[in-house]
Parts: structure tokens; C-alpha cells; sequence
């Protein structure tokens, strides 16, 4: 179990841990910048960054405990259907679907799993 942030690189933010029913906790590290973009071309760029979209879940984590670090906007998550796709909206903090052509912002994060 980590007592201590995790190790961080330049211009991250440590968002917080996500335990999951089998006792993983996952740490969510937010990675610098954001960018205006459909929903693939968000995907592509998060993993360019060394990361990924977040979840719903950690988008209303982020929500919740670092709405600083983002403007009130519309950001995309990496939960998908069919031809669209989940996004928490930074203004009010609801959540809904979008079609993933549609340009959204999107911030990336890095995982720690322990």
C-alpha cells in the first residue's frame, strides 16, 4: 500500500485511488495539457501523451477534487458505444454521451495499479 504520492513527473497532478471490488487500488495521475478534439483523435493524442482518457469514474473523481485543473468544458472519457462516446461536463458535473465526431476537450491520465 502506498503511503506517500506516488512519483510524479514535471507538471502532473496526483488526482487520487480508485479501490476496485478486489481490493486494486489504481492511482490516477493527470498528465499535463489538454487538447480540443473528436473522440479519436482525443484517443490518439492520450496515448502520444504516455496515457489514456480516463474513465467516467475518474472524471467525476477529477470532478470532485480537481475542477481547477480544468475549464468548465466538456472533457471526454474512454467509455464508448457504438458511434459515441461518455463525457463529464467540467461546468455543472453531469455526465452524457456525445457522438464521438463531435470536437470535445480531453485531458490524459497515467494509471499506477497496485
Amino acid at each position: 500500500m502506498i503511503t506517500t504520492t506516488p512519483e510524479l513527473n514535471e507538471g502532473e497532478r496526483y488526482i487520487g485511488g480508485i479501490v476496485s471490488a478486489d481490493g486494486t487500488t489504481t492511482h490516477i495521475i493527470l498528465l499535463p495539457g489538454d487538447i480540443e478534439a473528436n473522440w479519436n483523435d482525443a484517443m490518439a493524442w492520450a496515448k502520444e501523451q504516455g496515457g489514456d482518457l480516463p474513465t467516467r469514474v475518474e472524471l467525476a473523481l477529477m470532478f470532485a477534487t480537481a475542477k481547477d485543473e480544468f475549464k468548465p468544458s466538456a472533457y471526454w472519457s474512454n467509455q464508448s458505444e457504438s458511434g459515441w462516446a461518455w463525457y463529464q461536463n467540467f461546468r455543472y458535473g453531469d455526465q452524457y454521451d456525445d457522438r464521438k465526431l463531435n470536437e470535445l476537450r480531453a485531458r490524459a491520465v497515467r494509471r499506477l495499479v497496485i
